[in-house]
């Protein structure tokens, strides 16, 4: 038998670390390759670890609630020996002695589909040690030298737990351990000394609740606050006459090729503005600083923002320009669902093009929605009102809603912003017109 260790693959888009949310085994049980082993949550999704291996779980290294950063470990395996691939022993000649040098043994780990390309090198994962760390059963690992990754505050993951449950940020904390390591009494002195200076607060009496800023609600506003200060934004808005649209939606619903997609008013809305954009372009656009360009293109990944338990995401329909009615219906139904079981995939969490809100679903007739970072324009869509409005010469009750879009100033003037929503609302406000858009 030999023991693997499996570190935290690298899950794409940039992201460095994830925090354990559940593990799917425990010490001792047998697993299967591909079997799920753990779940993590990353600062855009859940992301279900598989087991790289046949094999018995031999150790679990980092306790749930715990961040980890990639190339740490999580678990080792106990495996059979032929499990792992192994490099064929190099054609080197035979020395004065007769002697071929020592097969190398190839220590790559497996490359699960999805996580990045393998390490052209044999070496693993750069990570931190962890004084006293022991492999599998072994003995005690020596602490490594500091790498990238020390900038990271060090500690280990009781520590870690016993920081987050006091609210601590350990960036805020200076370890008092080897080499920076924080540890259980830096976290105790921190908090007392933080009680001293807060005692009125910090009562029993005290009626606040201090949430830690982390994963999806971090990445938001980290991305909200490059976006509002990271590009000239304005506003316009428009409020429409939608009836004739919701009625388009009753009939479609009773159509059998609409039967499985089930359309509903935001996915006409999307397919008002993908026609829109093939006249105003600029808005499907985004302002590259380094090359001093403005990049267009020629396709449209649509964002759909959904509020979910973990905050506001916006998985993306990648080339919506290219799909029906109903496929974009579905498309939708099926982002929203995946999005609030927390199950979207990093990748489809980011490249979208343009994006839309639908804040009617909360009541709220409009409001100034800020642009996904990297795009030029987001549109939101408000609550229908049955009220009065002019119709035929008359007043008559009408279905009416609100649409309300942002724009970045540097790319789309205030007169493509108009006329693009104003082919948005045309749309609405009488299906038949997208025939002539087309």
């Amino acid at each position: 038998m030999a023991v693997r260790e499996f570190a935290l693959p690298d899950l794409g888009e940039g992201l460095t670390e994830s925090e354990l949310v559940a593990w799917k085994v425990a010490v001792g049980d047998t697993v299967q390759l591909n079997q799920i082993i753990a779940e993590v949550e990353t600062a855009k999704a859940l992301v279900e670890l598989p087991a790289p291996y046949d094999g018995r779980v031999s150790r679990l290294f980092v306790e749930p609630g715990v961040t980890v950063a990639v190339g740490e470990p999580l678990v080792a395996f106990e495996v059979e020996a032929g499990e792992t691939p192994e490099a064929e022993p190099p054609a080197a000649p035979e020395d004065g002695g007769g002697q071929r040098p020592a097969p190398e043994v190839d220590k790559r780990e497996p490359t699960l589909v999805g996580y990045g390309a393998r390490p052209e090198s044999g070496a693993r994962p750069a990570r931190r040690a962890r004084p006293g760390l022991a492999i599998g059963r072994g003995a005690p690992v020596a602490p490594a030298a500091p790498v990238a990754l020390a900038e990271r505050p060090r500690a280990t993951p009781p520590v870690r737990k016993f920081a987050r449950e006091h609210g601590i940020d350990l960036a805020s904390v200076v370890g008092s351990g080897e080499r920076g390591l924080i540890t259980r009494g830096d976290i105790q002195s921190f908090v007392e000394h933080a009680a001293e200076e807060t005692t009125a607060a910090a009562s029993a009496g005290s009626r606040e609740k201090r949430i830690p800023i982390r994963g999806v609600r971090k990445a938001t506003a980290e991305a909200m606050v490059r976006s509002a200060f990271g590009a000239p934004q304005a506003t316009v808005f428009l409020t429409v006459d939608a009836t004739p649209t919701l009625e388009l939606v009753a009939r479609l619903r009773t159509q059998p090729e609409f039967a499985d997609a089930r359309p509903g008013l935001l996915a006409v809305v999307a397919k008002a503005l993908l026609i829109g954009i093939r006249r105003t372009p600029e808005v499907n656009s985004r302002w590259d600083e380094a090359a001093n360009e403005i990049v267009q293109a020629d396709y449209v990944h649509l964002g759909i923002a959904a509020a979910t338990p973990r905050g506001l995401m916006v998985p993306v329909i990648r080339d919506a320009d290219a799909m029906a009615l109903a496929a974009i219906s579905g498309a939708i139904r099926q982002l929203a669902e995946t999005a609030r079981a927390g199950r979207t995939a990093p990748a489809d969490l980011s490249g979208g093009t343009i994006t839309i809100t639908n804040v009617g679903v909360f009541g709220v007739d409009a409001g100034t929605p800020i642009l996904t970072p990297g795009e030029a324009a987001i549109l939101a869509v408000g609550a229908v009102r049955r009220q009065p409005w002019e119709h035929d010469g008359g007043i008559a009750l009408r279905d009416v809603l609100t649409l309300a879009l942002t724009f970045d100033h540097r790319i789309v003037d205030g007169e493509q912003a108009s006329r693009f929503l104003a082919d948005v609302g045309r749309i609405l406000a009488d299906p038949a017109s997208a025939l002539a858009l087309l």
